[in-house]
């Protein structure tokens, strides 16, 4: 740079000459983004700032959230008081005086004259308590403000009873004045029609049949009362144009309909507006849960607008940038519990094959530690029999003969086949012998149950095909205490194997609900080889609440013809249902 003359004053005398920029132009925090220049990124902030921008941020929420519950309370207020006002006044529009009131006049009298104009809630009349009469005046009100219109209209200087009654508003009607002029220019934006005096069998296509020659009727609706398909006597009709309301009213008032003078006017009410006679008058709060609710969204609808607003960005892109961090924390979390709940499950699984292994090895050691011992008892034995010393023959007793026993059946046990007897395998015979005679003896004891025997044993113990099966459940029937009644009814030959399908269950327990109540249905196919063609039996099991109820099934079902075959119905052991062997 060039030298810069100073003034008097220590400023610069002359111009500023330009600057030189060496290095790219980046934009700080705050700043736009402009021509595609990267911001500076904002600095790691530590634990304490952290810290202090989060209480920062829900302080600021908090007084977001006050201030926003405070307007929606002050506007809650105002629509409650607006239309606490609007209801007075249609309270007011609902009620006329009548004065100048014959003396011999009741309000059954009453009543009737001012009847065909609409329904009237009530007839208030002042009495004299001297003179046991009333004071000559009355209040009446309507159910809607525009029989109460109609009223005033065509009944003020009317005569009865030989005198002419005045027909007004109340006098308090001033103070609502303003609020009724405002709901009448309501009603203006509307061509609805009133029409009272309507005869109790006259129907909405009925009315709405006579009025639409007049104009093209947008809507016709008689006010219905507690009784389906009654009507209260009068309606409102709304017309497409003005001219149509116009032409209804001058033609149709004081029409005979039925024997009833129809009264017709326009209506003075807005169709949103109706006469509640102050049910609804009591101002009506907003919970405070809710009220809180309403504020937290609205209070951080307006914290999006702002932060948009500063940003130069749209609030909706803002949103949908929250939602897809929302949606990767939630994804990012959901993986890591599934994550855990993988590594939980094979732990589980390791600890369960860990136990399963240490229960395999106990029981080879058990098996392997008896059978040695086993064994060498036997080897002893012999040893013992071929002593050659007569001292030791002496003591030898004869062994008493076994006791006969039935030679078991061919299927229980399979003894081995009759070998030459040779003299080296004289060991091996006798050892053979021992084993079988130990298994008559484990047989016997299963069968009666009278003695236990170890584990070991009875996992030594050979018992093949059916007799095992056989063995194993009449062991079970005795320690429950013998044959119970079964309440199970097996269905044979009722269906073929590709004719099961999901809906089979459902008809069969339909089918059986008749005899009883069913409790469970199994459907049990059975291949009769192991070739792959081999025919498959299907049998339905059918668990019913009690006994009689699978026997009364098996007399019904029995034999029956169905789908072009002959069902065979049993009664199925309890027991063996039980233990899922469907196999007999």
């Amino acid at each position: 740079m060039g030298e810069m003359a100073m003034d008097g004053g220590g400023g610069y005398a002359g111009p500023v000459p330009p600057l030189l920029e060496s290095g790219g132009l980046v934009v700080g925090p705050g700043g736009k983004k402009e021509g595609g220049r990267a911001a500076i990124a904002l600095p790691k902030l530590s634990t304490s700032e952290s810290l202090a921008i989060q209480r920062a941020k829900k302080y600021a929420m908090e007084q977001s959230i006050k201030i926003v519950l405070m307007k929606q309370t002050l506007a809650h207020q105002q629509a409650q008081a607006k239309s606490l006002q609007r209801q007075q006044a249609i309270v007011l529009m609902c009620r006329i005086y009548v004065g100048s009131i014959n003396f011999e006049v009741r309000e059954d009298t009453l009543k009737t004259t001012f009847g065909p104009f609409g329904p009237i809630k009530s007839i208030s009349m002042s009495w004299d308590p001297l003179t046991q009469k009333h004071k000559g005046f009355a209040f009446i009100d309507y159910e809607t403000p525009e029989a109460a219109q109609l009223a005033l209209e065509q009944m003020n200087g009317t005569f009865i009873s030989g005198r002419n009654i005045k027909v007004g508003r109340p006098s308090n009607m001033p103070q609502a004045q303003t609020i009724i002029e405002e709901i009448q220019r309501d009603a203006l934006n509307y061509n609805r029609v009133y029409v009272g005096g309507i005869h109790k069998d006259l129907s909405t296509d009925d009315i709405k049949s006579v009025f639409e020659a007049f104009g093209q009727i947008k809507t016709c609706e008689l006010s219905p009362t507690l009784v389906e398909g009654r009507h209260k006597g009068y309606g409102f009709i709304e017309y497409e144009n003005l001219q149509s309301c116009q032409d209804a009213i001058s033609s149709m008032n004081q029409f005979d309909l039925g024997g009833q003078y129809l009264r017709v006017g326009r209506s003075i009410t807005p169709p949103d507006i109706k006469n509640t006679g102050g049910q609804s008058l009591t101002n009506s709060t907003i919970p405070t849960a809710s009220a809180v609710a309403a504020a937290a969204v609205t209070a951080k609808i307006q914290a999006l607008d702002a932060v948009a607003t500063n940003l130069g960005l749209d609030s909706q892109d803002i949103k949908m940038e929250q939602e897809k961090e929302d949606n990767i924390a939630k994804e990012k979390k959901t993986k890591e519990q599934e994550e855990k709940k993988e590594k939980r499950e094979k732990e589980r699984e390791r600890e369960r094959d860990e136990r399963s292994n240490e229960r395999s090895n106990e029981r080879s050691n058990e098996r392997s530690n008896e059978r040695s011992r086993e064994i060498s008892q036997t080897h002893s034995h012999h040893s013992r029999s071929r002593d050659p010393s007569p001292r030791r023959e002496e003591r030898l007793e004869p062994a008493p003969p076994p006791p006969p026993a039935s030679p078991p059946p061919s299927d229980r046990i399979s003894p081995p086949p009759p070998g030459p007897s040779v003299p080296g395998d004289k060991v091996v015979a006798t050892q053979v012998a021992m084993e079988q005679a130990q298994q008559l003896e484990l047989q016997k004891k299963l069968m009666s149950g009278s003695e236990s025997t170890t584990l070991s044993q009875q996992e030594n113990m050979q018992i093949k095909g059916q007799s095992a099966r056989h063995l194993v459940m009449q062991k079970l029937m005795g320690a429950r205490g013998g044959l119970r009644e079964s309440k199970v009814l097996c269905l044979k030959n009722m269906v073929g194997s590709e004719e099961v399908d999901e809906q089979l269950q459902e008809e069969i327990e339909e089918e059986c609900s008749k005899y009883g109540d069913v409790e469970n249905v199994i459907i049990y196919q059975e291949r009769q080889s192991e070739e792959e063609d081999a025919e498959i039996l299907v049998k339905i099991f059918v668990e019913f609440g009690h006994p009689s109820h699978a026997k009364k099934g098996r007399d019904s079902l029995n034999g029956r013809f169905f789908g072009g075959r002959t069902v065979v119905a049993t009664v199925y052991d309890q027991v063996l249902y039980e233990e899922q062997d469907f196999s007999h």
